[in-house]
């Protein structure tokens, strides 16, 4: 039977928006950048997959004639956004057509029949463990920057790594990021029992996985969990997301944490250095964002130079008792740990000016990150 249904602009609107970043996706099947839509009772379910990551949303409709067809997701979702009406009725037609009304605008879209779209990921629905939507918005946002782009060689770097651990009784999650000259750890008490939570030792989560997880539980009081060795799945009542884990070994971050004495401490105002560095950034060379960091006393001077443009220097006051230090850093990378802080002051520990620096706050409670620095 041909689908037929009518459907609130608003409500198509929104479940399109979430399917735009795992649909529009070049690939090698053309399937994979259409939506499934598919109308059954009183309810249109949309189903977008990269093979990496499937989201299946379900959003009130008036379905005439139950169906499934699927349709060019950045087409479909082109017209609605431009539709001056408040609601739409779409009608499957002859060989995968479908006919789109919109006010007094008329739309005749092509399909692709929906026995071609890969099968939405099977999985258990007694595994599930909920919590708070903000738990995984914390963690995201103070590793998803320091994830290794695609070109990494080290695979597993492109990942963020999901840990459980119990201490004294009290559960903890935390994510692990690095691109291999930086390391960014968040870590968050739970509610939950993480005993019960499926995590085996290398529970490895694709940076593209990472983004639409941020982006599923964003206004969302509450998010269901479930891990397995192959795959997360989070779901609300309207709406699931399925991402497939990546499987290898993350570098062993503790030795590189526990290789940085806690001794040479100094502390820093985070919007003043914030400020200044963004200054420095300015003069730059555009590939290592190379600049110089001079520290004596209650002193630090910040420089930079461009073989083409020049050079910039600035100096802020800190708090700092030990020898005097001059060290090479990528002022990129300071910018975007500070931005994800939170506290007036940060704690930095540097111990050499061969050594990586270690930056936490009281404020900025599970955090921490290590900089590696550079040759100058």
């Amino acid at each position: 039977m041909s689908l037929q249904l009518t459907v609130q602009r608003n409500d198509l609107m929104e479940g399109l928006a979430l399917l735009q970043n795992i649909t529009n996706k070049r690939g090698t099947m053309a399937i994979l950048s259409n939506i499934l839509f598919v109308a059954d009772g009183n309810t249109l379910v949309l189903t977008g997959t990269d093979l990496e990551v499937g989201l299946r949303i379900a959003i009130p409709a008036e379905i005439d004639n139950t169906g499934s067809i699927t349709l060019p997701s950045k087409k479909i979702f082109e017209i609605v956004r431009e539709s001056g009406s408040s609601e739409l009725l779409i009608n499957e037609t002859d060989n995968s057509w479908v006919t789109i009304k919109a006010g007094k605008s008329i739309y005749n879209l092509a399909g692709i029949p929906s026995d071609e779209f890969p099968s939405f990921p099977e999985f258990g629905e007694d595994e599930f463990i909920s919590f708070e939507g903000h738990i995984f918005l914390d963690l995201i946002d103070k590793v998803i920057f320091s994830i290794a782009g695609e070109q990494e060689n080290i695979y597993s770097l492109t990942s963020v790594l999901l840990e459980k651990e119990k201490r004294e009784s009290e559960s903890y999650l935390r994510m692990v990021s690095s691109d291999g000259h930086r390391l960014s750890i968040m870590e968050k008490q739970v509610s939950v029992d993480v005993d019960v939570i499926g995590l085996i030792d290398m529970t490895l989560i694709p940076k593209k996985g990472i983004q639409e997880l941020r982006k599923f539980c964003e206004n969302r009081d509450a998010v269901d969990i479930s891990v397995t060795t192959k795959q997360l799945v989070v779901k609300d009542d309207k709406a699931v997301m399925v991402v497939r884990l990546k499987q290898g070994e993350f570098p062993r971050y503790q030795s590189i944490v526990q290789a940085v004495p806690l001794e040479n401490h100094i502390r820093i105002n985070r919007i003043l250095f914030l400020e200044s560095l963004k200054r420095i950034n300015l003069f730059t060379e555009d590939i290592f964002h190379t600049i110089q960091l001079q520290i004596s006393g209650n002193t630090m001077v910040l420089s930079s130079q461009n073989a083409d443009l020049g050079n910039a220097r600035d100096e802020i006051i800190i708090e700092y008792s030990g020898e005097p230090l001059t060290l090479g850093f990528n002022c990129r990378y300071f910018i975007e740990t500070l931005q994800v802080m939170e506290c007036e002051f940060v704690d930095t520990y540097i111990n050499s000016e061969n050594s990586p620096c270690l930056m936490k706050s009281e404020r900025d409670k599970g955090f921490l990150s290590i900089i590696m620095p550079m040759q100058l």
